[in-house]
């Protein structure tokens, strides 16, 4: 299969985010305008095109550059599951140039995709630590 990796989402493609966000149950109320918000405020993104530009793939990363980087919205288009597209945007991240010296990585993650995330050295066993959130 053919496909590349983009830096930057043209106006089609932000919509077909869109449309990926959609079909998830933890993005299916993300709104156009606030996409393009977050994706300025992201500090790297990851997509996959095929060879019409579609987009097919998408991750970013939140980061300091130095000692936490943290991954978000890992997804593939449906129709494209199964391929080794999820495997190939976890590796632009951790090979990505400007974050090779990233001292650790973090993630969220459904417990039916731990394995999948185990292949780079993600764990789950984080001792004593405790996620925290707090929701506006």
């Amino acid at each position: 299969m053919t496909y590349k990796i983009v830096a930057s989402l043209n106006k089609n493609q932000i919509s077909e985010l869109l449309e990926l966000y959609k079909n998830e149950f933890w993005s299916y109320k993300r709104e156009r305008e606030d996409i393009v918000k977050m994706l300025a405020a992201s500090d790297i993104i990851i997509g996959l095109a095929d060879e019409n530009e579609q987009l097919i793939g998408f991750t970013r990363v939140l980061t300091d550059f130095v000692y936490r980087a943290i991954i978000y919205d890992v997804i593939v288009k449906p129709t494209y599951r199964k391929m080794g597209l999820g495997a190939k945007l976890i590796d632009a991240v951790i090979n990505h140039p400007k974050l090779t010296s990233v001292e650790q990585f973090a993630l969220y993650c459904l417990p039916e995709m731990i394995p999948f995330y185990e292949r780079w050295g993600f764990t789950a066993n984080i001792g004593e630590m405790q996620l925290m959130y707090r929701n506006n």
